[in-house]
């Protein structure tokens, strides 16, 4: 029997073709549930949040790794196996009152280094740009598409929406740039799963909502988007729609496995956007955005954004340059808008002034 394998994954995900066995009925579902049970049987585990989302995720990884390796190819080499975070199991608070990233992590952390597991797969949207000593971050698969989109009964973009209108959103990145453009919106808190989101805006606790696309692709419910939001409406998250993957430092066999899953595009541009986010000492309390992409003359295009959670002030910088700059590139952008901001700009952020100004971390309930 090979030796096994457990890979931890956090809510994330990888380009194209994702299945959800459990976004398929119930029939799916207990097959799934079927497999969760046996995972202490396999040969390779995967460790996955439990949400429809990361479960899918999980199974993509697991489709990866067996189509790679002809070891992990027998009937029940590889399982799945929930692991619970904390990100998971507080809904009621917003994340920037939580300590924000590495709530979506650090259980996976923790049995990383504890070598209960050996792989660690993270939505990178998720992981702090400080990694536990001991582990690095060698791999990121395909990107999926990293746009944001608008979903409503009542409107065909945010833009449209009536006066006043209500919007669910966990997101001060979201939120800032809804009321940039749209100061009499309200912007409220709005946090679970795909499926929990989508429900509540059937009930009509808020008007509309926003969701990453690249989740709705991966879960094959791109249909419920009524409009993809391009750059210029909404400028996505560092990482949005990216996945990492996480080792132990030093691990020869994890790291020739995840060398075969790294896409090279996708990393540089990745590293770029960290960069951004170290350089600003981002957090769930900073309203920060930032895309990198490799362009067709093989460059790399990088756009940022630091805002005021309630819209009133948004600063913006780009940069172009060789694949070889792309950390430098990040770093730089963060450092010049850290300066044109001041002082003044992330105390108030930390302070939460603006944030209350915006009153986005109320409960969604109706007026």
């Amino acid at each position: 029997m090979q030796k096994a394998i457990v890979v931890a994954a956090a809510c994330a995900g990888v380009a194209h073709g994702f299945y959800s066995p459990l976004s398929t009925g119930p029939l799916a579902s207990a097959v799934s549930r079927s497999t969760l049970r046996m995972a202490g049987d396999a040969v390779v585990t995967i460790g996955t949040r439990g949400s429809p989302l990361a479960l899918a995720q999980a199974y993509e990884t697991r489709r990866l790794l067996s189509e790679k390796f002809p070891e992990l190819q027998a009937e029940g080499a590889i399982a799945i196996q929930v692991i619970k975070t904390s990100g998971d199991m507080i809904l009621d608070k917003a994340l920037s009152e939580m300590g924000g990233k590495g709530l979506f992590t650090k259980e996976l952390d923790v049995q990383l280094l504890n070598k209960d597991v050996d792989i660690c797969v993270h939505s990178m949207k998720d992981v702090p740009t400080w990694i536990v000593p001991g582990t690095v971050l060698p791999c990121t698969l395909e990107r999926e598409d990293t746009r944001d989109v608008f979903i409503s009964d009542k409107a065909a973009t945010f833009e449209d929406l009536p006066q006043g209108a209500v919007i669910g959103s966990a997101s001060l990145r979201r939120q800032s740039q809804i009321l940039a453009k749209r100061p009499d919106l309200k912007v409220v808190n709005f946090r679970g799963n795909v499926q929990t989101r989508l429900r509540k805006l059937d009930e009509e606790v808020v008007d509309a909502t926003m969701l990453a696309y690249a989740g709705l692709k991966r879960l094959n419910m791109a249909h419920v988007a009524t409009h993809v939001l391009e750059m210029d409406q909404m400028l996505p998250a560092v990482s949005q729609g990216a996945i990492g993957i996480q080792c132990r430092e030093g691990d020869e066999t994890m790291l020739k496995y995840l060398a075969a899953l790294n896409c090279a595009d996708t990393k540089v541009a990745v590293d770029c956007e960290r960069a951004f986010l170290a350089a600003l000492d981002g957090n769930c309390k900073t309203p920060i955005a930032g895309q990198a992409k490799v362009t067709e003359n093989g460059t790399l295009f990088f756009r940022g954004l630091i805002a005021r959670p309630d819209g009133s002030e948004l600063l913006e910088t780009t940069r172009e340059g060789p694949l070889a700059d792309a950390e430098k590139m990040g770093r730089e952008a963060g450092e010049e808008l850290k300066e044109r901001a001041g002082a003044e700009f992330f105390e108030a952020l930390m302070a939460g002034k603006d944030a209350a100004k915006a009153g986005p971390n109320s409960a969604p309930v109706r007026a």
